[in-house]
């Protein structure tokens, strides 16, 4: 699995303004239920219940499954400012990579949420995705 598959160069932007997790959230759903062409309301009540569950990892990977979604669909974007999340390391956060999975667990969510939570961890990625100066920068940043 190979982060191409699921995140376009469309879907990869910095200097993103939220003040606050929900918002933040909000912000994303909207960005991501355009393509699915999907009411962003059902995708937001999936991703909030997801997230009221417990932070996702370190608080960068909020997901959901979708039902009506065929295959994986993300979203990564660099936050003007670094907001709370609640994550578990209990820093705030800069960089937020969103995931929509398929309703019908086939374990291919594992896959894709091993391989976001790789490329997250690698120093060198991070370096990039915060020196990024364009969106194309950004999006080449975590699929090289």
């Amino acid at each position: 699995m190979d982060i191409k598959d699921f995140l376009s160069p469309a879907a990869t932007l910095i200097g993103v303004r939220a003040t606050d997790k929900v918002g933040l959230l909000q912000d994303l759903v909207n960005r991501l239920a355009l393509p699915l062409n999907s009411p962003s309301n059902l995708v937001s009540a999936a991703l909030l219940k997801r997230e009221q569950l417990g932070s996702t990892g370190t608080g960068t990977i909020p997901h959901a499954r979708i039902s009506t979604l065929k295959k994986p669909l993300g979203i990564l974007v660099r936050l003007n400012k670094p907001i709370e999340f609640d994550a578990i390391d209990g820093q705030p956060i800069d960089l937020v990579f969103a995931l929509l999975l398929p309703g019908a667990s086939s374990g291919e969510h594992i896959h894709v949420l091993a391989c976001v939570a790789r490329k997250l961890r690698e120093a060198e990625t991070l370096l990039r995705l915060r020196s990024a100066e364009n969106d194309a920068e950004f999006y080449d940043a975590i699929v090289g």
